[in-house]
Order: C-alpha cells, then structure tokens, then sequence
C-alpha cells in the first residue's frame, strides 16, 4: 500500500511540473523558472503557481487599483487617448465613468450626453449614470425628465437613480409623487442608508407614522444582521435609534 502511494505521489509530482513548464511555456519568458520547477520539484512549482498562474491577475488588478488611488488622473488621461484612438460608445461611456468616479460632473455628463447622441438615447445604464452626475450637479429639472423616459423599465425600480428621481421630484415641488417613488425604495434587508434618507424626508412632510414605520423596520432587521453589516451599517443603525427617540 506504502508502495502504491509512494508512486502516485510520484506521478502527481510529475503531473505538477508538466503542467507548471507548460503554463509558462505559454504565458512567459522568465525561463529560470524551468530550473526552480525541474529541481524544486514541489516547492518550486507551488511557487511558480502562486506567483504567475493564481495571483498574476490578482496582483495586477490590486496594483491598478492602487495607481488609480494615487493618481487617479492616470485613468482619465489613458481613456482620453483611447477615445482619441477610436470614438466609439463604449470609449465614450468609460472616460465618463471615470470622470464621475472622480467626481468630475461637468465632463461626465459632456460624455454621458454625447454617447447618447450617437443613436444610443435609449441605453438604459448611459440614462441611469446620467442621472447620477445631473443630481450631483444639481440639474433636478434634467433628472426628472431623463428619469421620466425610463421609469418603466423594470431595472428601475428600487435602485439609486429611481431614489435620485424621488429625491428630484421633491426639489421640482412634486412632493407626491416624490413620497411614491421614495416609497419603492423601502424594501426591507435593502438600502438601509437610503430609507434612513427616505424616514427624514417622510418626517419633513409631516408623515411621522409612515417614517416611525421604516425606522422600526430598520431597527428590528439590524437584530438579524451579521456583524459584518452591523459594522457596515453601523452610522445607520445609529441615526435611526435617534429618530425614533425624537418621534
């Protein structure tokens, strides 16, 4: 039995080099690795592995990550010269992603709008971005009549632009129909910071008793949450055991 083992470790040894020495055959030209694999059979190949064949795209996600954190410019800079390179939708959508990522509203929606009008002014993600970058910058009348055009898609409902819309609907004077689409978002184990948002608003509106409402929801869910939402939650927990106590 000892012999029989002895012998499949062996081959399965075997197997692990092939596999390493192929693998970088085709993906690199560092080949000192063959000398590593070849006389460190198993510490060198699980080696090998870990460095090129399980954490390269890791590692170079978390390291694109970490050069857009420092210089974030870099991003719009290098979708800027691939939108020069070739002025397609998609071109056009990235660099706009990326300026509102960096908070950049003015040329986001410079973007934004544009893709749209190149025979793209019904696409739903273009709409729901824009509507994003119209609130930040304060054009409510623009994200009420973008948000008009797609609010019966059913993506629509219950998500940040439908929230957004509400909120819109509220500086446009158009308090009830804010108070439905603000509503729509009170899904329970969801947007817990956006219906914190939603209980305030109800509570300027005189709507105590449907604001005290989502409050004690929110109050009774945050029982049930892992302590990993809790920690996430946790300014929200907090703000709605304020409210209630005010109410």
């Amino acid at each position: 039995m000892r012999q029989t083992f002895n012998f499949m470790y062996y081959y399965l040894i075997i197997a692990l080099q092939a596999y390493c020495i192929y693998h970088l055959w085709k993906h690199s030209t560092n080949y000192y690795w063959v000398f590593v694999i070849l006389f460190l059979p198993v510490i060198g190949s699980l080696l090998y592995l870990y460095m090129h064949a399980i954490k390269k795209r890791d590692v170079e996600k978390i390291q694109n990550e970490l050069i857009n954190v420092i210089n974030p410019t870099k991003k719009i800079r290098d979708l800027e010269q691939d939108l020069e390179f070739a002025d397609t939708f998609q071109n056009q959508v990235n660099l706009a992603d990326a300026y509102l990522e960096n908070s950049d509203f003015s040329n986001a929606i410079m973007h934004y709008e544009q893709a749209l009008n190149d025979n793209f002014d019904d696409d739903f993600y273009v709409c729901t971005q824009l509507i994003v970058a119209y609130f930040e910058s304060d054009k409510f009348e623009k994200v009420v009549r973008l948000a008009d055009k797609i609010k019966d898609n059913i993506e629509f409902k219950g998500e940040r632009s439908q929230f957004l819309y509400g909120l819109a609907l509220d500086k446009m004077g158009r308090t009830d129909d804010a108070i439905s689409q603000l509503l729509d978002i009170n899904k329970r184990y969801s947007c817990y910071n956006e219906r914190v948002i939603i209980a305030k608003f109800l509570m300027h509106h005189n709507e105590q008793d449907k604001a005290k409402e989502i409050l004690n929801d929110i109050s009774d869910e945050s029982q049930h949450m892992t302590s990993a939402n809790r920690k996430q939650y946790n300014l929200a927990i907090s703000e709605v055991q304020r409210l209630l106590s005010e109410i």
